[in-house]
């Protein structure tokens, strides 16, 4: 990949979708991990710092410190405007409203999460004449790692072409602070989860896959590369298949 025409590229895309929408500006969640920085990043040198708001929504007891503090770096060395927004009351709120979650499985409630930080976002964005900037990369969005409605419910997603190693390699072409590049991937959505934990695989070797699935080469030429076991290609494999509704409109019956 070269660096500078995909920076290009996501830089002129996010000016003219948003030029074609006649917004005043963008929004983006800012977790404090390494894809939320990029997209800001390269929002920041589309539309100018100022016009686009950082959101960072943590929840008591289980965002770590760490990553409060590194949204806040990326927030300072961009020089946007920045807001924290503590989401445990709105989650207790719900709670309350719908006794059931309390007996509401870890997924439920991960998932729920992520939808309150969507509402968050498109509130900010509407009274502001925004558009919601996504934070998904290629990676993620093939295996469907992402809440339908939740951090995939955005208007535009300009990292969505760059592959999760890609985007560390851009983040450090752009000189986003090291603290946030070389962080454990984490969706943050319960105590202790890392991405490359709950996949079972490494972003490396499953890129690797990806692009060799992207090439159209069979299964069985995929499986000689060193590293990567029958196992894991079909945990790959699977995910692609089982999230295919995610990357699609809602289908409608034909007429």
């Amino acid at each position: 990949m070269n660096l500078e025409i995909a920076q290009n590229r996501i830089i002129d895309f996010i000016r003219n979708e948003t030029s074609k929408a006649g917004v005043d500006g963008a929004v983006v969640g800012i977790s404090g991990g390494i894809d939320s920085a990029l997209a800001a990043t390269l929002t920041v040198k589309a539309l100018g710092k100022d016009k686009v708001l950082g959101i960072h929504m943590p929840e008591s007891g289980l965002t770590p410190s760490e990553d409060s503090k590194d949204a806040k770096t990326l927030a300072d060395w961009l020089g946007i405007e920045f807001q924290t927004i503590d989401i445990s009351g709105i989650i207790s709120a719900f709670m309350a409203a719908v006794p059931e979650s309390e007996s509401a499985d870890r997924l439920s409630m991960g998932n729920l999460k992520a939808r309150i930080r969507m509402s968050l976002l498109y509130f900010h964005a509407n009274r502001m004449n925004r558009m919601v900037i996504g934070t998904g990369n290629k990676t993620e969005i093939l295996l469907g790692y992402f809440t339908k409605y939740g951090d995939g419910g955005v208007d535009l997603e300009p990292i969505g072409g760059l592959y999760k190693t890609e985007v560390w390699e851009l983040s450090r072409r752009l000189g986003i602070p090291d603290s946030l590049i070389t962080k454990k991937p984490s969706a943050g959505l319960w105590a202790g989860q890392t991405d490359e934990a709950e996949l079972g695989i490494s972003y490396l070797k499953v890129d690797e896959v990806l692009k060799r699935l992207e090439q159209n080469e069979d299964p069985e030429t995929i499986l000689k590369t060193p590293g990567i076991s029958a196992e894991q290609l079909n945990s790959v494999m699977n995910r692609i298949e089982r999230s295919e509704h995610k990357r699609n409109a809602p289908p409608v019956p034909p007429k």
